[in-house]
Parts: structure tokens; C-alpha cells; sequence
């Protein structure tokens, strides 16, 4: 790699392969050395630092760094309902993230709640459901209840064959 200095511009080219952090632009390498290292190995190790148990029901969402008005600050999102048993292992978490980055990374976890969308119900209530649109009608249209429900046994029978 050669290295030529331009006196005109004051500026010092580097040619041939660069590095990748040479390439960024610096308000982005600032962002990465403030926030990002952090942020990032709190996400590679996430289910690390909070066990199996808590892994499923939260996720970091952000990470604040600590500066003059208010220290570290991480915000994890948790399912709604469980936010007492993230609360009992806040410590704890804290204490491990600490003990990872090998000084105070962390001062303080911000919980918030989200909603799980019931999909497991939709999709119960969708293979009750068996027979096809274009079926039902034709079923409907039949007067004897008898015949009826047996055309839908079957149609539950055939489904899970």
C-alpha cells in the first residue's frame, strides 16, 4: 500500500486496500465507538447475560450512553405480563453485563411492556375451520342437518389425513 501527500490540499491518500474503518465516515466511527461495541455484544450475547427463561420474553431495544446530565441507561422491551419477573433479575443482568465488559458498562435498565399478538389462537381457530369458502356455501344450502354435519365431520376427517 503506498501512501501519497498532497501539499495543496493537506490531505494524505492512501492508495490501494483499506480497511474497512478507514472507508467509513467519521460521525459514523463516532457512533460505532460510542454506542455501537456495546449495544452489539449486549445483542450477541443477550440470551448469555439473562438466561433461557428471560430470553424468550425480552429483547434489548437500545442502549443510552452515559454522559453529564444522567449515567448508561439500556431499554428492554418485555412481554406484557412478565415485566415483575424481569424486575426480580435486573441485578443480576446488570451485574453479568458489567462482569462481560469488565468495568460499569451499565448503571441502570428501563423496562418496556409490549403486546404479543395472538397468532397461536388464529391458527387454532383456523384448522377448526377445515372446509374450503366455495364448500361452506354449498353446505349452507343443504336442508337436512343430519347430512350437514356429517359433510363437515368428514371434511375434519379428510384434514387430517
Amino acid at each position: 500500500m503506498n501512501s501519497k501527500n498532497y501539499t495543496k490540499n493537506n490531505r494524505k491518500f492512501i492508495q490501494g486496500l483499506r480497511s474497512f474503518k478507514d472507508i467509513l465516515p467519521s460521525k459514523i466511527k463516532r457512533l460505532i465507538n460510542k454506542k455501537g461495541l456495546i449495544y452489539s455484544e449486549i445483542l450477541d450475547n443477550w440470551r448469555h447475560f439473562v438466561g433461557n427463561d428471560l430470553f424468550e420474553i425480552s429483547f434489548p431495544k437500545s442502549f443510552k450512553n452515559e454522559n453529564k446530565i444522567g449515567s448508561s441507561c439500556l431499554t428492554i422491551m418485555v412481554k406484557r405480563g412478565n415485566e415483575v419477573n424481569f424486575e426480580y433479575s435486573k441485578g443480576q443482568v446488570i451485574e453479568k453485563i458489567n462482569s462481560f465488559f469488565g468495568y460499569d458498562a451499565i448503571q441502570n435498565i428501563k423496562l418496556v411492556s409490549f403486546e404479543v399478538k395472538n397468532e397461536q389462537f388464529k391458527e387454532k381457530q383456523s384448522l377448526n375451520d377445515v372446509t374450503k369458502n366455495k364448500y361452506k356455501k354449498q353446505i349452507s344450502d343443504i336442508k337436512n342437518d343430519k347430512i350437514k354435519n356429517s359433510l363437515v365431520e368428514l371434511s375434519k376427517v379428510y384434514k387430517k389425513k
